[in-house]
């Protein structure tokens, strides 16, 4: 007796029996899909590509609105037409999606485009020396060529100079003429006498003094010796070192002081009041120097008295005579030099008007003693016939 065994159906829990063919109640059941086969079961990539859209019954232009992607891109991806797609990273995003929209593995799609279609693009490459092996082939021509060159100009040097090359051949003079060895004349010797002077230098004349004039303007007489000479002796006033700025000038103005203390080396200077207050203390270097101000009680402390020069009215007025000098006794010095000054320049002055006068008085007397030699004074202008005589 036979049973009949009945068709399990969907979600009964018994398992179909595997005769290679899919049930048609499976596939009658509206959740079914078709199995979709690998993309590596394919040939190629793009007929994996094609097989799979087939089996899902849907066209280019839908899978196009799907994955974004023109139709002519979907075409190539399955014609295996790489040239026809973009770059490379846009063929890759590309399958990625087609493969994704097709329920196909993308990870392996873009893995097998990758296979089938590699990357034209070759990395940079370090140099392998191909530009030295060009020179090396090529190098003994070069060398050759330079070598014949520089022979070529070798040779021709040496040819220049050996058809400038004369040999030697006798003089056409005979012998020396005597003119050559004793003068113009032949037959006279040539003797040599004492050197002469040098011709003198272009001579100046003197200066011309006008007679009289050299008396008028400086009141002395170049004739008279004696008179010459008081005057230049009362002129020339003693000549002494003058003060001369050396390095920093530390102190009062120029206009209100008449003592400069200046250092000849260096040295320590302190100048301070009876009250103990500090007007200046500082160590001067060689030529720095220290202008005292004038009417004020202080006492100058020097480390080294030797080592400062003291100026009074800009004149060298010895050094310090002590560690301590009063300052007070310096500007009395300075007051009592600068008068002296001026009473031996009034004194000069007096001496040249009285030697300007002793000059002029004898020649005015002279004037006023000789007879004629000065009209009557009128009271009134002179008649013109008293000038002037008719001419009879």
């Amino acid at each position: 007796m036979g049973f009949a065994i009945p068709a399990p159906s969907v979600g009964s829990g018994v398992m179909a029996l595997d005769t290679g063919t899919i049930p048609e109640e499976f596939r009658n059941h509206p959740d079914w899909k078709d199995p979709v086969p690998s993309v590596t079961d394919a040939a190629t990539l793009g007929d994996g590509l094609r097989q799979a859209r087939e089996l899902s019954g849907r066209s280019l232009a839908e899978l196009s609105v799907v994955t974004r992607v023109h139709t002519r891109y979907l075409i190539a991806l399955e014609q295996n037409d790489w040239s026809s797609l973009p770059s490379r990273v846009f063929s890759i995003g590309y399958v990625r999606a087609y493969a994704g929209a097709l329920g196909l593995d993308e990870q392996l799609a873009v893995e097998r485009f990758k296979r089938e279609c590699p990357d034209p693009s070759v990395p940079l490459q370090p140099p392998v020396g191909v530009a030295f092996e060009e020179v090396r082939r090529y190098s003994p021509r070069v060398i050759g060529a330079a070598a014949m060159i520089a022979v070529a100009v070798l040779g021709w040097n040496v040819l220049q100079r050996v058809n400038l090359m004369r040999a030697p051949s006798p003089s056409d003079i005979v012998s020396i003429p005597e003119s050559w060895t004793l003068g113009a004349v032949p037959g006279q010797a040539v003797d040599l006498t004492a050197p002469r002077a040098a011709p003198p230098d272009q001579t100046i004349p003197a200066l011309y003094v006008t007679p009289g004039l050299e008396a008028q303007l400086t009141g002395v007489d170049p004739a008279d010796a004696e008179a010459a000479a008081a005057a230049a002796a009362a002129n020339a006033g003693p000549v002494q070192k003058a003060f001369n700025p050396r390095g920093a000038v530390y102190g009062a103005s120029a206009t209100a002081s008449q003592v400069v203390i200046q250092a000849r080396r260096a040295a320590n200077l302190v100048v301070s009041m009876a009250d103990g207050r500090v007007l200046f203390a500082r160590q001067l270097s060689a030529g720095e120097a220290y202008r005292a101000p004038a009417g004020v009680t202080a006492t100058i402390a020097a480390s080294e008295p030797t080592a400062f020069d003291v100026y009074l009215n800009g004149e060298h007025g010895g050094g310090l005579p002590a560690a301590k000098t009063s300052l007070q006794q310096l500007n009395a010095r300075a007051s009592t030099m600068a008068r002296q000054m001026a009473a031996d320049a009034e004194a000069a002055r007096a001496a040249a008007a009285q030697a300007t006068l002793s000059a002029i008085a004898p020649t005015a007397q002279a004037a006023t003693s000789t007879p004629g030699s000065r009209a009557p004074a009128t009271s009134g202008p002179v008649p013109y016939n008293s000038v002037v005589q008719p001419v009879g």
